[in-house]
């Protein structure tokens, strides 16, 4: 197959397997070894580059990004961020400035993703950087570098990739890129044990890690219908493509705790490729973005060929690695209503970048002092994300108090029988859940309990 797309400013023409990856063509078949394989899993950074398409540009992981996604597109490596006459970019003068590097591993991935926000005007260095680790220099000096390249202008190269990818680029047709849900829908049709791949967070690994052979394969980036927020009487319709950080960004204002939850998601590079429907077609008890959904009480949306149909999100998952999803199915959407109450815990052992030992999501209805409704889902507490309905028959139609909370907390262990594994213990994960629930209750009283908002 042949992928088409700009390299630096220079037209390529990839010939390559579908699930080539663009790290491993940059260094084999380019000679570009300043992008880094570290993790080779998207959690590091060290291979972060630059791709612009008509929705502007993002920093991803060069590791678990296959060939096809970048169909009509731009990249740009750390070779890049320099101009043709060999001047710096502004944050790589400042890295040398605040000498923000040590070994240097890292440095080009860092590099690049303070370029990506240093273009998009960003100014929360924190969340920009949380998908780049380093072990030697300290984050102190790279977040000085990023903040003295604030008032330095964009350079005139770093906005030449946007007019690139106005042109238009022919799709190949060996290797399969639907442009809508009805496309789509035909092809999954026709190849039911295909896998469906959008942002390949998940997927990506499956080839890096598990060296698997994935088949007959079907790219979702250029299916528009799938990447649409829609305002519905149910709520919001969100599209199965949608990437996660447009999700983080319609979620600031009407959901806020589920927004700050999507902060610590992954990190940047990997909210910019996850999508929504990706994350909750795999299933995996430990995502984060299902007990929140769950909670609010959503709706997903399946497809197979022309026959649709709806089912509360929580049904969709049946058991460990088991979904109601039949073959030629796929999620197109998901519907998502509004609530006041809703709050969002992750525990984890780092803040950024970390998969949750315990995600608890609570949204509890209090009238008049008493409780009138109650979803309460979890995630790492079971083989799927999971409502506690225990502990919400035990809650519903009392006083939202104290006490109730305490009647309450006996009714997780109906609910749940957790395992132990790196993450925690069965007995740590207990205690998490049962101490979510007393912690929702004070927030929802009004006692701050956030170690990020309290102050000595």
């Amino acid at each position: 197959m042949t992928v088409t797309f700009w390299l630096n400013g220079q037209e390529m023409r990839a010939e390559a397997l579908p699930t080539r990856t663009l790290l491993d063509w940059l260094r084999e078949t380019r000679g570009l070894t300043g992008t880094k394989e570290g993790c080779n899993e998207g959690d590091c950074g060290a291979c972060t580059v630059m791709v612009t398409d008509a929705a502007g540009a993002r920093a991803l992981n060069a590791c678990i990004l296959f060939l096809p996604q970048l169909q009509g597109k731009a990249v740009r490596t750390v070779e890049g961020l320099a101009g043709p006459d060999g001047r710096m970019h502004p944050v790589q003068e400042g890295l040398v400035a605040h000498h923000g590097s040590q070994c240097g591993f890292c440095t080009p991935g860092f590099a690049v993703s303070m370029a990506v926000g240093h273009l998009n005007a960003r100014r929360d260095h924190d969340d920009v950087l949380a998908g780049n680790l380093c072990r030697c220099t300290g984050y102190a000096p790279i977040i000085r570098a990023a903040r003295a390249a604030e008032a330095a202008p964009v350079p005139e190269w770093m906005r030449q990739d946007a007019a690139l990818v106005a042109e238009t680029i022919a799709v190949s047709p060996a290797v399969a890129q639907p442009e809508s849900a009805d496309e789509l829908a035909a092809w999954c049709l026709a190849h039911p044990g295909g896998t469906l791949i959008a942002g390949a967070t998940d997927v990506g690994l499956w080839v890096t890690k598990g060296f698997r052979d994935l088949g007959e394969v079907a790219f979702l980036g250029r299916c528009a219908d799938l990447k649409r927020i829609e305002e519905t009487e149910e709520g919001l319709r969100i599209g199965a493509a949608v990437s996660m950080t447009d999700v983080w960004q319609a979620m600031k204002t009407r959901q806020p705790s589920y927004a700050e939850l999507i902060r610590r998601y992954g990190s940047d590079q990997v909210r910019n490729a996850a999508t929504i429907g990706g994350n909750i077609a795999n299933g995996s008890p430990i995502g984060d973005n299902p007990p929140a959904l769950i909670a609010l009480g959503a709706t997903l949306h399946l497809r197979r060929g022309d026959d649709r149909r709806d089912l509360p999100l929580e049904a969709f998952f049946l058991d460990y690695g088991k979904q109601d999803r039949r073959p030629g199915e796929f999620v197109e959407a998901v519907t998502v209503p509004q609530a006041e109450a809703l709050r969002c815990y992750k525990i984890s052992k780092r803040f950024d970048q970390d998969i949750s030992a315990v995600c608890g999501c609570f949204n509890v209805t209090v009238e008049d002092g008493r409780v009138t409704a109650a979803r309460i889902a979890f995630g790492g507490m079971a083989g799927i994300p999971k409502r506690a309905a225990a502990v919400e028959a035990a809650v519903t139609g009392q006083p939202w108090t104290e006490e109730t909370v305490a009647a309450a907390l006996p009714a997780m262990e109906e609910d749940f029988q957790p395992l132990s594994d790196m993450r925690g213990s069965a007995a740590y994960r207990m205690a998490a859940a049962k101490g979510l629930l007393q912690r929702y209750h004070l927030e929802t009283t009004g006692t701050p309990v956030s170690v990020l908002e309290l102050r000595p």
